[in-house]
């Protein structure tokens, strides 16, 4: 699947929210879509690498990685990363089928 089939409240809450931070992240969260089946799953996919990257041990590696070498702010990209769990979790109390999607 691409990031068209997500519904509008996962776009929003998870690629909208990385852009204002950051082009990188979006990417980052714009290839994961490609590894998923439905909304459900890019939502579990995307918590679980959220989690993963919040408790690695090396954060200046691992924001290298993501950033393709650019300096960000730590707390700023930590901050970032909650509000988007945060988001998630407020995705997740509309089921799927009820969830708005894009006429395409």
């Amino acid at each position: 699947m691409g990031t068209d089939d997500l519904s509008i409240p996962t776009y929003n809450g998870i690629l909208i929210e990385a852009e204002k931070f950051n082009h990188d992240l979006t990417l980052q969260f714009g290839v994961l879509a490609s590894e998923c089946k439905d909304d459900d799953d890019y939502l579990s996919k995307a918590e679980a690498l959220i989690k993963e990257w919040l408790m690695d041990d090396d954060f200046d590696e691992l924001t290298y990685k993501i950033f393709f070498g650019e300096y960000v702010d730590h707390e700023e990209f930590k901050d970032t990363l909650n509000k988007i769990l945060t988001n998630i979790s407020e995705i997740r109390k509309t089921p799927m089928n009820q969830r708005e999607f894009e006429d395409w």
